[in-house]
């Protein structure tokens, strides 16, 4: 996993799409992965990623929270924002969850 990670990385991308990136990371490696990912959008990039590890949706800039279920009526904008607004949203199933991981 890190390597197919420093591999995208390495090509400097304006854009970087990571689909659950920290999954088999260490603790430890996913603390490196996100201050990687800042950087990067400190830098002017653009990083979105795709996750359900609630600690790292927690530290995300902004938040997307798709719905219902899968199937037809999957794949709808439930909330959007910042963590804290996604966690406030009534309709937000990830923000119900989201509650307890914000500072």
């Amino acid at each position: 996993r890190r390597a197919e990670i420093a591999a995208a990385l390495m090509h400097e991308p304006k854009i970087l799409f990571l689909d659950e990136p920290t999954t088999g990371l260490h603790f430890q490696d996913v603390m490196y992965l996100l201050k990687a990912l800042e950087s990067l959008t400190e830098q002017g990039n653009t990083v979105v990623v795709i996750e359900h590890d609630l600690n790292v949706i927690a530290s995300c800039d902004w938040v997307i929270d798709l719905g219902p279920d899968a199937g037809e009526e999957g794949g709808r904008v439930l909330a959007q924002g910042t963590p804290n607004e996604v966690a406030s949203n009534a309709s937000s199933v990830t923000g119900s969850f989201l509650k307890p991981y914000l500072r």
